[in-house]
């Protein structure tokens, strides 16, 4: 998600309470306890007074900025990753990643809050850092995963953008919420469809080495559209019998008896 959400603390907090992991987009100014501090533990006291229930903040070293932090890495800490094909060369920037815990409001707190991935980007050509991404990932994820979950974004929006141009989500004139969850579910379900085939298809999947087998018409199939070749589905209950296709009753009628005319009759006997 990017910053817009990632910045709301209670947010990353709920996701994390539902056993769900993120990757967050965050502002330069987010505060975070770099690698080796953490806020200090409530005190039992001895004496009299209400005992500590909540961490402290050592004056001594306070929490930092992520911005600060990742001007204060070393050279070494910084590495050259790529990510995806572009149009042109494959996408790559410079980053850098620290274990960090978040230290917003953590005052309100009795206990730390958990260790997290901090990832910044910093292109070569820029005078500052660009992004920051809070990222609760495994310990051990590799640089080059943690950072393509990072840019899946980019994916994330071009999914969207196509679901609205070519599927019709954007298309939605309703008001009601039941009816926009069935359209959205049949867009997402047809998406997801040409996603699954387009990877069957090369350079993304493998290539065909004999065509598809033909599936089976199943017994009793008839085409869309296609006359009944019954006629009616109970003969014995039809007292005029079904019609032709040209709408007359029977399909070859009777001959009709001609008219002699008298005088002509007349005028053999004579």
């Amino acid at each position: 998600m990017d910053a817009g959400y990632g910045n709301d603390t209670e947010l990353r907090t709920a996701i994390t309470a539902m056993g769900m992991s993120y990757v967050a987009g965050i502002a330069a100014t987010t505060t975070v306890w770099p690698p080796g501090a953490a806020p200090l533990l409530p005190q039992t006291r001895s004496g009299r007074g209400r005992p500590q229930t909540r961490l402290q903040r050592d004056s001594e070293q306070p929490p930092i900025s992520v911005k600060a932090l990742a001007l204060s890495l070393p050279q070494e800490a910084w590495q050259t990753v790529a990510w995806r094909e572009g149009s042109a060369e494959r996408l790559s920037s410079r980053f850098a990643r620290q274990r960090v815990r978040a230290a917003h409001r953590d005052t309100e707190l009795s206990q730390p809050r958990a260790e997290e991935w901090l990832l910044i980007e910093w292109p070569e050509n820029e005078t500052e850092p660009t992004k920051y991404w809070l990222a609760t990932l495994p310990e051990d994820i590799a640089f080059d995963r943690l950072v393509d979950r990072a840019k899946l974004r980019w994916r994330i929006e071009r999914d969207y953008q196509e679901l609205k141009q070519e599927l019709g989500l954007g298309d939605y004139e309703g008001r009601g919420w039941r009816g926009f969850h069935h359209h959205a579910t049949l867009c997402i379900a047809a998406y997801g469809f040409l996603i699954a085939e387009r990877g069957a298809l090369p350079p993304s999947g493998p290539a065909f080495s004999a065509p598809l087998a033909r599936s089976a018409v199943p017994q009793g199939y008839r085409p869309r559209g296609a006359a009944d070749p019954t006629r009616t589905a109970h003969p014995q209950l039809d007292r005029d019998g079904a019609q032709t296709a040209h709408r007359r009753p029977r399909q070859n009628p009777s001959a009709v008896s001609l008219l002699q005319c008298p005088h002509a009759q007349g005028a053999q006997n004579s």
